[in-house]
């Protein structure tokens, strides 16, 4: 999820660190695996509130690109997240290599290749991972399987303020832009929150990414029409109706997200609507929905141009993907000792992460970085292929409530084409992909 509460962490010396973690493809070595794993004490698959990573990709069209050796081998995405340290209380903080290790092992997948780049947070304890770290990391590893993973830490300190956000974001944007094609960013805070300076220290910084044919991608957030709350902000829920940045910046690739269903046997798709998760449901006292709605800081990009339901400035979300914890990808989290859980994965940060794969995979398939990609999104989605490489959102809404204060964000309600609560909509990647590898071209012009 696009987390609203965070651990605080500490510090520590530079380093990169790089993980081999082994898995087993056949089906005795996954049951000798899970054997040895110990007991998870909750499992999303028994009770039928995920799917298995295949399950999913059938889904999204994902299993006949690895079927076919279309894995993201070659191509790197890069993670930024925020270091963690282990707190008295919850969240869980675990370790990555072995929730990694586990997660191979327990689904079959093959070593996965990641690194640690720790000289921005430089944490004492760089694999030490909040459950936000393990769900991107597991799930681009699910989805890409062959991509190489590298996830630059932050500091938490960037969550203390606009200013540190700003500026710790755009030099992990800019050091992530020298380690791989494809950046995934799975947090997001309100525009409201940011001086013109700091919006133009972060634009600077993504144009960067853009000039180097690096794809940036960002979930849109996950309170629906309402922004999120600013950096070290106490209130969980503001009562602005707005958008986000990252997301909102015309040089993102902003991922909403929806509730998927499937068959839990095959995984064969059958529908989605936009995820949205009433407030006595949520356990969190108000609701969860896909971030989506108007900027009102950057005007319209002409990529957007002619798109029913958009009007002078810049609309998000682009396009989206499964953040209902109900129906998300299981993932292994560990729970302490031998203990582990599998959990549906869930947010619009999981949503961004998956796109990233997808970007990863179709960069495979060109031979080539795709570098900004939002252009030839919305090329795809006014053309018929559209019918094909996307799943069409057209029920749902993301308005929100926070009945502590009868609080009520009218949202915006899914409907065919692009809309403001799912953009496009969710990948099928076996039409996408070869779709994107031959329409994005590296260094396209934003306006």
């Amino acid at each position: 999820m696009d987390r609203l509460r965070r651990a605080r962490v500490s510090a520590g010396a530079a380093l990169v660190l790089v993980l081999a973690a082994g898995g087993c493809s056949s089906p005795a070595g996954q049951a000798r695996a899970a054997a040895s794993a110990g007991p998870a004490v909750a499992d999303c698959l028994t009770h039928a509130l995920c799917y298995a990573p295949r399950q999913f990709r059938v889904a999204y069209g994902i299993q006949p690109l690895l079927d076919a050796g279309i894995d993201g081998r070659g191509q790197t995405v890069v993670l930024l997240e925020f270091a963690a340290t282990a707190p008295a209380s919850p969240p869980v903080v675990t370790d990555i290599r072995q929730d990694l290790a586990r997660f191979d092992s327990l689904f079959g997948l093959p070593a996965a290749r990641l690194a640690i780049v720790n000289s921005l947070a430089r944490s004492a304890a760089p694999w030490l991972a909040s459950e936000e770290e393990v769900e991107d990391t597991e799930i681009v590893h699910a989805a890409a399987p062959g991509a190489a993973i590298r996830e630059v830490l932050i500091s938490d300190a960037a969550q203390d303020s606009p200013a540190n956000a700003s500026a710790d974001v755009a030099a992990a944007l800019r050091l992530g832009l020298t380690q791989g094609a494809v950046i995934s960013f799975s947090r997001s805070w309100g525009e409201q929150c940011f001086t013109t300076a700091e919006v133009t220290q972060l634009n600077s910084a993504l144009q960067a990414a853009r000039n180097h044919d690096v794809t940036v991608v960002n979930s849109s957030g996950d309170l629906g029409a309402a922004s999120n709350p600013c950096p070290g902000a106490a209130a969980v829920f503001p009562s602005v109706k707005g958008v986000n940045l990252l997301d909102s910046d015309p040089l993102t690739l902003a991922a909403g997200g929806t509730s998927l269903q499937a068959n839990r046997a095959t995984g064969a798709y059958v529908r989605e609507t936009v995820w949205n998760t009433p407030a006595g449901q949520s356990g969190l006292g108000f609701t969860v929905s896909s971030g989506g709605g108007f900027s009102q800081v950057f005007p319209r990009p002409a990529y957007q141009d002619g798109v029913p339901g958009i009007g002078a400035t810049r609309a998000v979300p682009d396009v989206a993907a499964d953040a209902d914890g109900n129906t998300g990808m299981a993932m292994a989290l560990s729970e302490g000792s031998q203990h582990y859980v599998l959990a549906g994965t869930s947010g619009t940060s999981a949503a961004a992460p998956l796109w990233a794969a997808v970007i990863a995979l179709a960069g495979q398939y060109a031979g080539r970085p795709l570098g900004f990609v939002n252009p030839a999104i919305y090329r795809i989605g006014r053309s018929p292929a559209s019918r094909k490489a996307f799943h069409d959102i057209t029920t749902g809404t993301n308005t929100v409530q926070y009945p502590p204060l009868a609080i009520t964000i009218t949202g915006y309600h899914a409907a065919p084409g692009w809309n403001a609560a799912t953009g496009w909509g969710s990948p099928d990647a076996q039409a996408l992909v070869p779709l994107l590898a031959r329409s994005a071209s590296p260094g396209a012009d934003p306006a």
